[in-house]
């Protein structure tokens, strides 16, 4: 090894390379046990994140450097999804943010990071906590939470069982897209997922919470304050938000639905009264609506919102007023790629594309998965029995329903050199 001690704050999104410079991955975490009262833990390993967004483990003994802004390992990886054993702690996911009790009397810490130390061995035995001991508001009125580095014997860790904080964790994974997240919270302990999921941000939980198993999603959802809960349900797209109530109580749902936002509220009603796996119960209640004299131009500038999705984005519906789903009677679509061959004066009633059929709001959500497979489409609209425009149904809303529920799990393991 290159250093005899290290941090693991400081190797998180670290690339991962074999001996010959290919990238195998990035670092994500770090695996310890403990070996009885008294005794340090040992790292057993890292948790790497390899392309599929998949996260597996790999012994300390195939580590061969770490630091210098990357990670060196032998070129043998275990493509197994990690799962940790009985008693592995996750040092990013499990111990940050953990309170300590200082040895010398002083008081209370949180740990924020925890260095490794190598022994003659080879083991790497864990020797420093970086701590933040608690704020303290000093004479002139200043509120301050000074560091310190104390070795391992110096500090006495609270029980397990006793509320932890998620500041660290969440700002390690600050980088990570909302699927991935998703994929780290649903490996954890109960208690640790809702402790995490109480730090992130309304937008940031609501878009995690759309990539969870419907389990996990109502302990997080059953967990926050009742207004908190009401105000991620608004940030949730309103299909997945009704997904999400149709696991709750009816009382709950009632209540949550209260405290929304009454536009976001009627969205998700509205999208609760269909049947499950039908068009209606999936579908996306606000998608790219524009009436036939709107321009090329206008088109172009609407589907650049942020808000809409990729596959949304990829057909602007067109449709008498009003525009506000149920809409006026549908006309027809504009797929993005026309919209690129014409002029930007360009009416959309001049371009449409009238040959797509809509689909029901009632038609059974298989019937709608071969629509978008036979025509090749991302994205088709859904019409009510007045032919008014109701919302749209996206590849990535029937790929939710086609998958088992255990889809995240699944996969078959395999060496890769």
């Amino acid at each position: 090894m290159n250093a005899p001690k290290i941090f693991v704050a400081r190797l998180l999104g670290l690339d991962v390379f074999d001996p010959l410079g290919d990238r195998l991955g990035r670092m994500r975490d770090a695996v310890v046990t403990e070996r009885g009262p008294g005794q340090p833990p040992v790292a057993v390993g890292i948790v790497i994140e390899v392309p599929g967004k998949k996260r597996v483990f790999v012994p300390m003994t195939r580590v061969t450097s770490m630091g210098a802004g990357q990670i060196i390992t032998t070129g043998l990886i275990n493509l197994r999804r990690f799962e940790r054993r009985g008693a592995e702690l996750m040092v990013a996911a499990d111990l940050f943010d953990r309170r300590v009790t200082l040895a010398d009397g002083s008081g209370q810490a949180v740990l924020e990071d925890l260095g490794l130390e190598q022994q003659r061995n080879g083991d790497w035995l864990v020797s420093d906590l970086y701590v933040r001991r608690h704020a303290s508001r000093s004479a002139f009125g200043r509120v301050r939470g000074e560091h310190l580095l104390v070795g391992w014997g110096e500090a006495r860790w609270a029980a397990r069982e006793e509320p932890q904080g998620a500041s660290s964790f969440v700002a390690a994974h600050e980088d990570l897209k909302a699927a991935d997240l998703a994929d780290v919270l649903h490996e954890m302990t109960a208690k640790r997922r809702v402790e995490v999921a109480a730090e992130l941000q309304d937008g940031r939980l609501a878009d995690v919470l759309q990539e969870l198993p419907d389990d996990d999603q109502v302990e997080i959802i059953s967990n926050l304050d009742i207004e908190r809960a009401a105000d991620v349900l608004e940030e949730m797209d309103p299909d997945d938000a009704a997904d999400l109530l149709h696991e709750l109580s009816d009382s709950q749902q009632e209540l949550l639905l209260e405290l929304m936002e009454p536009e976001d509220a009627d969205d998700v009603r509205r999208l609760m009264e269909y049947e499950e796996n039908t068009a209606g119960s999936v579908m996306t209640p606000v998608p790219v609506i524009m009436p036939p004299e709107a321009t090329v131009a206008e088109a172009l500038a609407n589907i650049r919102q942020q808000e809409f999705t990729p596959a949304m984005a990829s057909l602007v519906i067109v449709a008498r007023p009003p525009l506000e789903t149920p809409t006026g009677r549908y006309l027809g679509v504009v797929h993005f790629q026309r919209l690129l061959r014409y002029p930007p004066p360009e009416p959309l009633g001049n371009i449409l594309d009238k040959d797509l059929e809509p689909v029901s709001d009632l038609m059974p959500l298989p019937a709608v998965t071969r629509e978008l497979a036979t025509y090749n489409l991302t994205c088709i609209p859904v019409v009510n029995e007045h032919h008014r425009v109701v919302g749209a149904v996206t590849v990535d809303d029937v790929l939710d329903h086609l998958l088992p529920d255990d889809w995240r799990s699944m996969d078959e393991p395999e060496e890769v050199s």
